[in-house]
């Protein structure tokens, strides 16, 4: 196979992937600025990909999240990852995080059922794309890690 014709059987798939939905989630990440007025605050690095994800929070007196910020580093698919969490987060626990994430990483694992999480459709896209499973998967481990430090047991 040519040069060009390897390039060109290659663009549907990342046209598919980086679709004007999954681009334009990146746009809301300005929505959630973090801020130093959220008190529990994580940085997360994916080792395959380089991308970082900050996330910041305030948690309500039941717990659950009442403010997310984030600082995103990381290419179109974590920025959109990072939206979609942060757009559906609000009233969110730790057991309803760590449920989301085991989801998340069954779904990257079988294909099977994608999570229960508002807008995640704009990322099943992702799921043939390995090399961006790690940037999917961050927003949710720092939010895990954020969490954390209010865990009286940690």
């Amino acid at each position: 196979m040519s040069e060009l014709a390897d390039a060109s059987a290659r663009k549907p798939a990342a046209a598919k992937l980086y679709s004007p939905q999954l681009l334009s989630l990146a746009t809301q990440l300005a929505n959630f600025p973090l801020t130093a007025d959220l008190p529990l605050q994580f940085e997360a690095r994916s080792r395959t990909c380089g991308s970082v994800v900050a996330i910041g929070f305030a948690l309500a007196k039941d717990d659950g999240i009442d403010r997310i910020g984030c600082k995103v580093t990381a290419c179109a698919v974590g920025q959109a990852a990072a939206a979609i969490m942060a757009g559906d987060i609000r009233g969110q626990t730790f057991a309803d995080i760590q449920r989301a994430l085991t989801q998340i990483e069954s779904w990257l694992k079988t294909g099977g059922n994608p999570p229960e999480w508002h807008g995640f459709d704009a990322l099943l896209p992702v799921l043939p794309h390995a090399g961006r499973h790690g940037a999917l998967l961050l927003p949710w481990q720092a939010a895990l890690g954020a969490l954390s430090m209010n865990d009286p047991a940690s």
